[in-house]
């Protein structure tokens, strides 16, 4: 006759002391007294993970409406839900107005603890249903938009073709994706990250070259020295909006006599839309090698002159250090850019 499954009681930890406004934790430390709350309840068991889950769908959505639609319940269903939570809580949690709802100072404490929360939740899912033999499930990857639409995105089928278990989603945003709280599984960052507890791999170098569409050329002319691009159409980005990238716009003063005040005949915000404005024969710019890698249609400039370059990471959190489909995608990866010129 088979034992029952015995298991550990749960032990709750000794209350932290109260101050004014929340509690002193063991370390030191001060958690308002929302935060301790719901970490107290999660952890004791207390509080009730459906109601938790429709709060953090209906902080997500800013209504009960598209919360509901997220969960597939009813607006009263939800709005119900909400109202019980408070009310065991005893603090407001949302603002009400017409236009929809917006977090109190009580709701912003218990957003951030059940985002984190759901956050850990949906990594150990995802390592849990990951296969030991063959990676298998969702991986998110971020980069930015020049570099996901022209040169990672043509190489994506190849890597499906490898492995077909693995369901991609690339996120193109110039922004940085918080990969902590695993708004993305990997980053591909154009600069030094900065979020802790992550783990970075010098992926390559990026160069970056003057350029010009033949079409352009055809019909301006050919810079033959810095100082000539004092005749020609210059495309650049907005000084309120250019990237980490020291002298993008030194198409600005390169070379420049003083004679006359060098002005863009149009500023970009997207490295990608700069892109397409020099292959449309508007202008010329500075972009990266790899954009233009194949296309002898757009021509380089000037390539004597020092030109900037730029440090490229492949970044993921310390929890996914175990991941199959992390490793077979950062293989993958270092194979492609060897094949590669930046």
């Amino acid at each position: 006759m088979s034992r029952p499954v015995s298991h550990a009681s749960r032990t709750t930890p000794a209350p932290a002391p109260e101050v004014s406004g929340g509690f002193l934790l063991p370390d030191g430390g001060f958690l308002p007294k929302l935060a301790y709350m719901a970490q107290r309840d999660l952890n004791g068991g207390t509080m009730d993970w459906d109601k938790l889950r429709v709060f953090h769908a209906v902080a997500e959505a800013g209504s009960f409406t598209h919360a509901g639609e997220t969960l597939n319940l009813s607006q009263s269903a939800v709005s119900r839900q909400i109202s019980a939570l408070e009310e065991s809580l005893n603090v407001p949690l949302f603002h009400r107005h017409a236009r929809g709802l917006i977090l109190t100072e009580q709701g912003e404490l218990l957003y951030r603890t059940a985002r984190e929360v759901f956050a850990k939740l949906s990594m150990t899912e995802a390592m849990l249903s990951e296969s030991r033999e063959h990676p298998k499930g969702p991986l998110k990857i971020t980069t930015t938009v020049a570099f996901g639409t022209t040169w990672l995105t043509p190489r994506i089928r190849e890597f499906l073709a490898i492995y077909p278990d693995i369901q991609l989603s690339l996120l193109v945003d110039d922004s940085e994706l918080d990969l902590a709280m695993r708004e993305a599984d990997i980053a591909i960052r154009m600069n030094t990250p900065r979020q802790p507890d992550l783990i970075q791999r010098h992926l390559m170098t990026l160069r970056f070259h003057i350029f010009a569409h033949i079409s352009y050329l055809k019909r301006r002319g050919t810079p033959k020295t810095p100082a000539d691009i004092d005749n020609h159409d210059i495309i650049t980005f907005p000084d309120e909006a250019r990237p980490g990238i020291s002298d993008i716009n030194m198409l600005l003063d390169l070379g420049a006599t003083g004679q006359a005040v060098r002005k863009p005949l149009l500023r970009i915000n997207n490295m990608y839309g700069i892109f397409r404005a020099v292959e449309s024969g508007l202008g010329i710019a500075v972009l990266p090698d790899y954009m233009v890698e194949g296309r002898p249609d757009i021509v380089k400039l000037l390539p004597e002159v020092e030109t900037p370059k730029l440090e490229s990471f492949f970044v993921y959190a310390e929890e996914l250090r175990h991941s199959k489909r992390i490793a077979v995608f950062r293989d993958f990866l270092v194979r492609k850019v060897s094949e590669s010129v930046f």
